[in-house]
């Protein structure tokens, strides 16, 4: 055996040794790590039995050792790119159906059945037959068929996992970039070193490919101990960076723009790779309509509200940030939730659960908490107090008459017309039916002004239908709040509904206060 040939066995069994070294130390670990340390083991082991039995194949001295090496280069090699392949689809969070691994591993296994009897049919080689000039090991061959076919496939999964990791490189973040080259190498340099060879440009003979494998084996486990790949890989970036519905923004110590999510795209469409390094500030006044973000440090929550830049749409965020350190890395997170339509909801179930539907002032439950968070504090300092309580006249009549749809109109022409004449700053609600309550903070003889007031509006404007017009008036009972006494608010009331019935007895349209005569001249009832 020459030293060539001695020389060529042992970088040979160098990438074997090397090889069956990854795969054992991955499969012993294989618990730690995911699923992708499976896929990984079958690709060392593929490559490692192409290895070693190269290497014996190179020191076979007849046609039939020759033969046999070749038969058991054949349960690796065709096997190691598909597999090689399935591991970088894993390793990028591509997902792998149960068809398409079953494809990529029938033309490895035809390959073998095709090579382990060839003599039969000579479709993988038509010639292979000792080097009459080199002498054994080196063979002279001429290629079959499915040699064709065979070389296809190796060079085409070899060639999609090569283009497949050079596509997710400007979308990897920097710190998985070196485990992407250590990977793409090791795509790279069999695929070039097989097309060398399919070229004739290496030594004749033998199979140069193992050669070459130890750089790429020395590049994976580079990648195992020192970037920690199959525990920290761009897949935990593609299955749950970009597949969860938050959006979320990493910025460096200096709070420029390193990476972003798909859900983050979404939620800002200017949002772009070219806008990387950018100050985050500057990014977000692009973003948004000229807004400030309010970034601060450290663990916070918070709630914002932004127009879009790109449709002027306003939108609700929950923000949550927080600093991230990983060794020497710092940086910041930020976490965004889009909660406008939750808050649209909230909003609607709060206005459904506090306004009357039909007339969309406030209901009784409303008028009751606003005036518990009033009352108590003018009765601690004695400040004056008014309900009054508004009743419409002969309204079951109007209903009788002229059906529940124009009654529905006269409620609603009632509460117009009061709030045409109302300030801000009274509580105005439905109390139940056609009976409607006022809350102010002022006197009885102030309350006695107002309720006077509304009646002689709505008596002075009538309801317009499309038929006719129709009068309506109404009768009010005003009280105030008697301090010192203990007076509740429900006691309070009791007094502006005894005071108006009082006005309902005595005629209707008119107002009464409660512990007072009529207090305007008695008008004939409607």
């Amino acid at each position: 055996m020459n030293s060539q040939l001695t020389a060529f066995i042992t970088v040979i069994c160098t990438s074997g040794v090397l090889n069956l070294y990854l795969c054992l130390f991955v499969f012993f670990k294989r618990y730690n790590y995911t699923n992708i340390a499976n896929f990984f083991v079958l690709y060392s082991a593929s490559i490692t039995i192409y290895c070693f039995a190269s290497a014996f194949y190179l020191m076979a001295t007849t046609l039939e050792q020759i033969k046999f090496w070749t038969i058991i280069e054949y349960i690796g090699m065709p096997f190691s790119p598909p597999l090689g392949l399935m591991f970088i689809m894993q390793y990028l969070g591509i997902k792998i159906t149960r068809k398409m691994g079953v494809f990529l591993l029938t033309i490895p296994f035809i390959s073998l059945i095709m090579v382990a009897t060839n003599d039969l049919h000579h479709f993988h080689y038509r010639i292979f037959e000792i080097d009459p000039a080199l002498g054994a090991p080196y063979i002279h061959q001429e290629i079959g068929i499915w040699y064709m076919i065979h070389g296809v496939f190796t060079f085409a999964c070899m060639f999609v996992a090569f283009l497949l990791l050079l596509s997710h490189w400007k979308e990897t973040a920097k710190i998985y970039r070196l485990q992407i080259f250590s990977l793409i190498c090791g795509q790279f340099l069999p695929m070039l070193t097989a097309f060398i060879y399919l070229l004739g440009l290496t030594p004749p003979g033998f199979d140069p490919v193992p050669m070459v494998l130890w750089i790429s084996s020395l590049l994976y486990l580079w990648s195992i101990s020192s970037s920690r790949m199959f525990t920290l890989m761009p897949i935990a970036k593609d299955t749950i960076f970009n597949s969860i519905n938050d959006g979320v923004i990493v910025l460096d110590e200096s709070y420029r723009l390193i990476e972003f999510n798909k859900a983050c795209k979404s939620m800002f469409p200017k949002l772009n790779e070219s806008l990387f390094g950018m100050d985050f500030a500057k990014i977000w006044f692009k973003l948004t309509s000229g807004d400030s973000f309010p970034l601060k440090l450290g663990n916070n929550a918070f709630t914002c509200e932004i127009e879009l830049a790109i449709d002027h749409s306003r939108h609700i965020y929950q923000v949550r940030t927080s600093s991230l350190h990983h060794g020497n890395i710092v940086g910041s997170l930020i976490i965004f939730t889009d909660i406008t339509e939750l808050k649209r909801l909230q909003m609607k179930l709060e206005h459904l659960a506090y306004h009357d539907e039909l007339t969309q002032i406030y209901n009784r439950r409303a008028f009751f908490e606003k005036c518990e968070k009033v009352f108590p504090p003018a009765k601690e300092v004695s400040l004056p107090f008014t309900i009054i309580l508004i009743d419409i006249d002969y309204f079951k009549r109007v209903n009788d008459t002229y059906g529940h749809n124009v009654g529905d109109q006269l409620l609603k022409h009632v509460v117009s017309a009061c709030q045409l004449q109302l300030s801000e700053d009274i509580l105005f609600a439905r109390y139940g039916g056609e009976e409607f309550v006022l809350a102010l903070k002022g006197t009885v003889s102030e309350g006695e002004t107002l309720a006077n007031q509304l009646r002689r509006f709505i008596e002075t404007n009538p309801l317009s239908t499309a038929d006719e017009m129709i009068s309506v008036t109404i009768s009010c009972g005003v009280s105030e709040a008697t301090f010192g006494t203990g007076e509740t608010l429900h006691q309070l009331l009791h007094k502006a509904d005894e005071a108006l019935y009082s006005a309902k007895r005595a005629g209707r349209n008119q107002v009464h206060v409660h512990n007072k005569k009529v207090s305007t001249i008695m008008e004939r009832p409607s």
